[in-house]
């Protein structure tokens, strides 16, 4: 049976670097009796071949079939221990839990005043890099310890302890109610992307403040602050309230750039917090801003004392990369963006195994973009149908919805008429189908199949009419998230002006920063 990549054994073995290949044979060879042992044949196969076959496997005679689930399993289980002692995944969290399983030992064993040494020492690291999570266990720990050995050391010891514990217990609780929060929104807006109507915005409102815990600023660590301004993140880019999104993203990157050791603590909220930061500039369209902090977070990521491990690597590509493109977006320099599809495309298949369906889509639907915004309607609809036709995306229905609207653009302009009839009845379905047809889209599908009873000497007041149309939904707030995925307006003023699409965007971006700089 061939499983093609797609096993978990096989795919924890091709993620391991040189260094730790070496690491684990050298794991395994500490006793002399592994050196051929099944699991470490196994192995060596799985490491020399480039899919995953357990036929091949079988027929090395390297172990037998009903013996395989055994080995594999050992075999996983080595490497992740292996994986656990060497000294590039260790980290504070790794060494408390280490000193929290050295003071458990001695505490079975009787040696009381020892493992209290040790979680005293523990704990006190814990606390100061806000793993309060850890810091609780401590306790929890040292106060079985001390009911069963009193070290008389300390008259109010029972006292401290459990205040402590109280201190810990009520700030564990309001990271955990506020990542609770978070995780909800963040789910929702991957499901279904902004609020769609008032009674989606008041739901969502409702949402918020019912979970939102009762707290005090000033007595929130690190961690709380943390949550606090993810969750608001996220209610306000639910909202399309972006300077508010703005004001979040920069509290939380602030948070990290005021407490620094927690960027190696917790780097991937470093990353996401640097991407929510630049994805709320982008939606205001400030690109000196958006370039300032780019080049600080790039430097930032760049720096040798940042951590590199293949997670990191593959988020630091997926934002890098989504912004680099992003930044063409704002002031309409497609042509200039094209370049940097060959290169993300290139790379992205490094990344493949640790990449989400999602987040593909996510930068075919940016290419797609950037073709649609150079011209290039036949790259266009190419990048387009990897989305339309992935039958097994079940996220962002606003991503989805909206490539087959850009869709049915992207075929008129490449002038593929003979297609519009079955595409305006798919595309009219799916958004019936997602509960996503609102008047911007109405009025596009609408237009589209109009164009086909229109003399071409009436084209241009038809794009005039259709402009004073969609124009008033701009601000709207719940129809005015049709515009941050497709600039419908500015294509219609490039029909209307027979200007190139690119062209107008910039005209209109120059026109707004000198009137700021004015």
């Amino acid at each position: 049976m061939t499983k093609n990549q797609k096993d978990n054994l096989f795919l924890l073995i091709k993620s391991l670097s040189k260094s730790e290949k070496r690491q684990f044979k050298l794991y395994v060879g500490r006793l002399g009796v592994n050196s051929d042992s099944k699991y470490l044949n196994l192995f060596n196969l799985l490491d020399k071949t480039d899919s995953y076959d357990e036929i091949v496997i079988l027929k090395s005679g390297i172990v037998k079939k009903q013996q395989l689930a055994n080995v594999k399993s050992h075999l996983y289980k080595q490497i992740l221990i292996s994986l656990k002692l060497n000294p590039s995944h260790q980290n504070i969290r790794s060494q408390i839990r280490e000193q929290l399983d050295f003071a458990s030992i001695l505490y079975h064993k009787g040696l009381y005043k020892q493992s209290l040494k040790i979680l005293d020492k523990a704990k006190d690291v814990a606390i100061q890099n806000e793993e309060k999570n850890l810091a609780f266990e401590i306790v929890e720990l040292e106060k079985i310890i001390e009911a069963q050995y009193i070290t008389r050391s300390i008259n109010t010891r029972a006292d401290e302890l459990t205040i402590q514990a109280k201190e810990l217990s009520s700030l564990n609780v309001i990271a955990s109610k506020l990542s609770n929060l978070s995780l909800q929104l963040y789910s929702t807006i991957l499901k279904t992307g902004y609020v769609k109507s008032k009674d989606e915005s008041e739901e969502v409102k409702r949402y918020f403040k019912a979970r939102l815990p009762k707290y005090k600023i000033q007595q929130l660590g690190f961690r709380e602050k943390l949550w606090l301004y993810n969750a608001n993140l996220w209610y306000n880019f639910l909202l399309q309230d972006f300077k508010n999104c703005y004001k979040y993203a920069s509290k939380w990157v602030d948070l990290f750039y005021e407490n620094p050791n927690m960027i190696q603590l917790n780097p991937v909220f470093f990353l996401k917090g640097n991407n929510y930061l630049l994805e709320s500039i982008f939606f205001m369209r400030n690109k000196p801003k958006f370039l300032e902090v780019f080049e600080q977070f790039k430097s930032a990521i760049q720096d040798s004392s940042f951590p590199k491990d293949e997670n990191i690597q593959s988020i630091s590509f997926l934002y890098s990369n989504f912004h680099d493109i992003n930044k063409h977006f704002i002031d309409g320099s497609f042509k200039e963006g094209l370049d940097l599809i060959p290169k993300i495309e290139k790379t992205l298949t490094q990344y493949r195994t640790k990449i989400d369906e999602h987040h593909k889509m996510i930068f075919y639907y940016k290419f797609a973009s950037l073709h649609f915004g150079a011209g290039n309607n036949k790259e266009c609809i190419k990048y387009l149908d990897k989305i339309i036709s992935n039958k097994s995306l079940s996220m962002r229905e606003d991503l989805l919805c909206f490539s087959r609207v850009l869709n049915l653009v992207a075929h008129y302009e490449a002038g593929l008429d003979y297609h519009l009839d079955s595409l305006l009845r798919s595309t009219y379905k799916f958004l019936i189908k997602m509960n996503d047809l609102h008047e911007v889209q109405k009025e596009m599908i609408k237009f589209i199949k109009g164009l086909q009873d229109i003399y071409p000497h009436e084209l241009k007041n038809a794009f005039i009419n259709l402009h004073a149309t969609l124009k008033q939904f701009e601000d709207h707030p719940f129809e005015r998230r049709a515009f941050l995925y497709l600039d419908i307006i500015s294509w219609l003023e490039s029909k209307i002006n027979r200007k190139p699409v690119d062209q107008i965007i910039q005209t209109k971006y120059a026109e707004i920063w000198s009137k700021k700089l004015s």
